[in-house]
């Protein structure tokens, strides 16, 4: 399970996530500092870690290093919910506190979720009964 993203971090990699192509330091930096003031080494620190702990892949393009993610912010999402949900020591509360939180929207997109899932989990088969012997379990 990953552990949470700091708050640097998750500024760096909704960025990565959002743009889904190779980034710099430098197209990084430069969006950042829209809201902060930031220095060009703390983006570049922040980058090096992630990719010291597996959340960014790099390849040297000239001088600088271009950022691609390893998995999506979904991904990212889905294991935090789910450490969360199984570190509880009642999980069925801990899902029924979790859904009665979500605003309408949400708990139809939990729906939809619901839905994809029931589609492409093929169901298994039914046992098929011997002739003469519909009561008896099968071998």
């Amino acid at each position: 399970m990953p552990r949470p993203l700091g708050e640097l971090e998750d500024a760096v990699m909704t960025r990565v996530w959002q743009w889904n192509r190779p980034v710099t330091v430098r197209e990084v930096l430069e969006d950042l500092q829209q809201e902060r003031s930031i220095a060009y080494t703390t983006v570049m620190t922040v980058m090096d870690n992630l990719h010291q702990k597996g959340w960014v892949r790099r390849e040297v393009e000239g001088r600088a290093y271009r950022y691609t993610a390893v998995s999506t912010r979904a991904a990212y999402s889905a294991a935090l919910m789910n450490e969360a949900w199984a570190r509880s020591d009642n999980p069925a509360a801990a899902l029924v506190a979790f859904f009665g939180m979500m605003s309408s929207e949400q708990r139809e997109s939990l729906n939809d979720a619901i839905r994809i899932v029931q589609r492409d989990t093929p169901l298994p088969a039914a046992p098929r009964e011997a002739e003469g012997d519909e009561g008896a379990p099968r071998p």
